[in-house]
């Protein structure tokens, strides 16, 4: 699958982020110090694993990248359902291959902290629930680590570090255990170990200071989409022809509410609750599979936000049926909210597939009485999900890449402009934006070079070094001095001489619309519209020469 959708598409402005600042890391430069960023670069720090592959760069960056979304989503997927994956059948082996597609959906596969998040997240729970219950220290100890490493990709995983705490001492298999306070202080380190040791290495840099100014003075941001749907315009019910999500939602939850109640009067009303709970969930699972296809895997995945609400409606199940607290349900209602707090892709559309499926699980859960059926019968249903999930993707993908051009148009291999991007297909316009920079700089040959204010992608795979503190300085991104500090490198670029600094004059979205890349432009283009005020600043700080190559104007000085 990644050969077929994952591979085809690729935006200057996103890709490669991640890998600037891992390609920063390797070459000695310290967080917070060095290098600006809003975000504990964690992200940075795991993949730097990356630049171990023999492939090239960009082609093992994606490989990577689906093999953690692969990852976490059997971690989701053993944590809700409290069985290792060794012991999964046919079907829900298949299921959840299936469920990982739907994960991927269009996003745009490549290193970032949202998917390391969301995998050591995941992975952690899950390691710790496995190590709690079985008793085993070095599980449940890793988890640990896992979850603290969590929280230093992004500041939206903060929650499962508490989380994690809980469930180390009020988890239901704790009781059975005791513990000496030596345990206990040993754990607790686990969990503090990378945040500790982050930290620690920051603090000796002298930027301590730094980083926590640069924590605490982004722009926050709440999760509002998830709630926001719920408008004024909402109608119980709509028109036939309207596919409305909130009146879905509500027929789910009452659907979830009915199968309750059967439950609690089951041993009154004997075999026909029965047959009413097994109506009443076999409806609940039709409507909740035919809201997943009735998306059509659409970008942007704005549907991933009823699909969480969806689950949401049936999370009461668990705790009716197995009488105790949801709270493996509703770990997943965090790790879909902490993936939602985002400034651009603020959607749970990485965790949709996991959460229809836990939908399903809970759902079906009501109805213990339902025999499981041969083993060919239920890999044959693995197998039909497994297609159709791969079918459906790869038709929401040729109708239209989120990062690029439809499919069809994405006709060549980056391999011909640069090795590291060899078996990435884009469109002839990027190809052709791409190489436009490895011409200037070859042209104007210098030891330190940026591309502003995207193009975060070409430090790694051109090998460059940005002498500017943050790789893609978008408003968003600077914080604290950050633009003082750009200024200052540019006035010491001017002292030392032997840099290239470009500029792009063409906005990526008109890009992404399949507008033309200019073959030249004059000194005195404008730089696009979107750039933050200082990257325009720099540009005329800089005293070396004006030059200018392809789409891009530039100061170049030996």
């Amino acid at each position: 699958m990644v050969a077929r959708v994952a591979r085809y598409g690729f935006t200057p402005a996103d890709q490669g982020f991640i890998l600037a600042s891992s390609w920063r890391l390797l070459h000695g430069e310290i967080p917070h110090v060095d290098i600006v960023s809003v975000r504990p670069l964690g992200s940075a720090v795991l993949h730097t694993i990356d630049f171990l592959s023999p492939a090239p760069l960009f082609i093992s960056s994606v490989y990577i990248a689906m093999v953690q979304i692969i990852v976490f989503t059997i971690a989701c997927a053993a944590l809700l359902t409290r069985t290792s994956p060794l012991r999964w059948g046919p079907m829900r082996t298949l299921l959840v291959a299936g469920v990982s597609l739907i994960n991927l959906h269009l996003f745009t596969l490549m290193a970032w902290h949202t998917i390391d998040g969301l995998m050591l997240s995941a992975v952690g729970w899950w390691l710790i629930d496995a190590g709690l219950r079985s008793d085993s220290v070095w599980q449940r100890r890793i988890g640990l680590f896992l979850l603290g490493f969590a929280v230093m990709t992004k500041q939206s995983f903060a929650l499962v570090v508490p989380i994690g705490v809980l469930l180390l001492f009020l988890h239901p298999a704790v009781r059975r255990q005791r513990k000496s306070w030596r345990q206990i202080v040993v754990d607790v380190l686990c969990l503090g170990g990378f945040p500790i040791l982050y930290v620690a290495v920051v603090t000796a840099a002298g930027g301590f200071g730094n980083m926590l100014r640069q924590f605490t003075g982004a722009n926050p941001a709440y999760g509002e989409s998830l709630v926001s749907f719920w408008g004024n315009d909402f109608e119980l019910l709509p028109e036939l022809t309207q596919a409305e999500w909130r009146t879905a939602i509500l027929w789910i939850f009452a659907t979830a509410a009915a199968i309750a109640i059967l439950w609690l009067v089951r041993e009154r009303i004997g075999s026909a609750g029965v047959w009413l709970r097994i109506l009443l969930a076999g409806t609940g699972a039709t409507l909740t599979i035919t809201a997943l296809v009735q998306t059509e895997l659409a970008y942007p995945p704005f549907w991933a936000i009823e699909i969480l609400w969806i689950f949401v409606a049936v999370i009461g199940l668990d705790a009716v049926v197995n009488k105790h607290f949801p709270w493996r349900p509703l770990l997943l209602v965090v790790l879909a909210f902490s993936v939602s707090l985002s400034w651009g892709y603020d959607y749970p559309a990485l965790l949709a597939g996991t959460l229809v499926l836990a939908t399903l699980e809970l759902l079906l859960s009501a109805v213990p009485e339902v025999k499981v059926v041969p083993r060919v019968v239920t890999a044959l249903v693995g197998v039909i999900a497994l297609t159709a999930a791969g079918y459906g993707l790869v038709q929401a993908h040729d109708r239209g890449i989120a990062a690029d051009l439809p499919h069809d148009q994405l006709a060549v291999n980056l391999g011909s402009v640069t090795p590291e991007m060899n078996g990435i297909r884009t469109s002839p316009g990027v190809a052709t934006y791409v190489q436009q920079i490895k011409d200037c700089v070859r042209r104007y040959p210098a030891e330190k070079v940026a591309v502003l204010p995207d193009n975060a992608f070409v430090y790694p795979v051109m090998k460059l070094h940005n002498p500017f503190p943050l790789d893609w300085p978008l408003p968003l991104e600077h914080v604290d001095d950050s633009r003082q500090r750009m200024l200052a490198t540019a006035d010491r670029l001017n002292r030392e001489g032997n840099y290239l600094v470009l500029f792009q004059t063409m906005e990526v979205a008109d890009m992404r619309k399949g507008k033309p890349v200019p073959d030249s432009v004059g000194t005195d283009t404008p730089v696009v519209g979107s750039t933050d005020l200082s990257v325009v600043q720099v540009r005329f700080r800089l005293t070396g020469a004006r030059v200018d190559c392809g789409g891009f104007i530039g100061v170049w000085a030996r």
